[in-house]
């Protein structure tokens, strides 16, 4: 059974925030499919496709508890892959709102993100009352205190002024260093 929903929607997603030094730039997932959130929902894989193909990243706001005159910075980077939503982000150094953002996520105070989005199309499991977001129009993801959705991690922060497709190389060499590692450990 599928229907529409036209009323806009709020879902947290956890966010773990590792290696924050004097950085703006931080790259993750805002949503991991296929995990039942808190608020029993649950995202297919290829929801948010549409949305993504019409607004980018660019028409993707990075907002602070989701207030729309709290703008933090830009979403450098929105893409679905086989685990979820992988973002790239990089909060606006001298913005005291992304300023003050990043201080706390240094501190470990701040951990969440929160995905903003129309659901399009849903199904629930009767059974269980897990509802199954089939489409998504995403329009923005928020840094926020309390995240929805638990396994949704951010792994990666990197210094202010570092974004885009130089972010990327830099990002991929980092993934190789940190298995690398791993393999010389066992």
């Amino acid at each position: 059974m599928e229907r529409m929903v036209a009323a806009d929607e709020v879902k947290f997603i956890g966010l773990d925030l590792k290696g924050l030094s004097e950085t703006g730039v931080f790259a993750g997932y805002a949503s991991v499919f296929g995990e039942v959130d808190l608020g029993k929902d649950v995202i297919a894989p290829g929801a948010f496709a549409r949305s993504l193909k019409s607004r980018g990243a660019g028409g993707v706001r990075m907002l602070f508890q989701h207030d729309p005159a709290a703008p933090l910075g830009r979403w450098t980077k929105i893409r679905e892959d086989a685990r979820g939503l992988y973002v790239e982000g990089k909060l606006s150094q001298g913005v005291a709102k992304a300023d003050e953002v990043l201080s706390l996520m240094r501190s470990g105070a701040l951990d969440g993100l929160s995905i903003g989005f129309q659901t399009v199309r849903s199904k629930k499991d009767a059974r269980t009352g897990v509802r199954h977001i089939l489409e998504a129009d995403l329009w923005e993801i928020s840094v926020v205190t309390f995240p929805m959705l638990p396994v949704a991690r951010v792994s990666e922060v990197k210094e202010y002024g570092r974004a885009g497709e130089a972010a990327s190389a830099e990002w991929a060499l980092v993934r190789k260093m940190k298995a690398a590692a791993q393999m010389m450990k066992g």
